[in-house]
């Protein structure tokens, strides 16, 4: 039921964005950022619960919780990186929107670091 929430707002946004772009365009760029907003808020609002079955699981199998938070900034930047560079490629800068996906992968990889050097720390110890 939630996931038709999001859609049926997903094109009332959408639909107004295109009504909006042809009576005054730069109107239309504000109604995609705010709508995309509301359409975020309201998702977060529901992410608790997977936030306590992940800790659920880091709890369980006795995984240090740095590794559990790394992975959630991991999640959290390609989101974030996804977004900005969406409503950059809305509003028609194509070649702004590539220069932040690179930064994306490059801060996704620099934090991606301490899990790989963990890993490789785990093989180790079985060889």
């Amino acid at each position: 039921m939630e996931l038709i929430k999001v859609i049926i707002l997903g094109v009332i946004i959408s639909i107004l964005s295109v009504l909006l772009k042809q009576i005054k365009p730069e109107y239309s760029l504000i109604c995609i950022i705010v709508g995309s907003i509301i359409l975020i808020s309201y998702i977060l609002s529901g992410i608790q619960d997977i936030f306590n079955y992940f800790s659920t699981i880091v709890n369980k199998t006795g995984l240090d919780n740095s590794m559990f938070t790394t992975l959630l900034k991991i999640i959290g930047v390609g989101y974030l990186i996804e977004f900005s560079a969406g409503v950059c490629i809305d509003s028609g800068n194509n070649s702004i929107a590539d220069k932040i996906i690179i930064a994306g992968k490059v801060l996704i990889f620099a934090l991606s670091l301490p899990i790989i050097t963990n890993l490789f720390n785990m093989v180790m110890e079985l060889i």
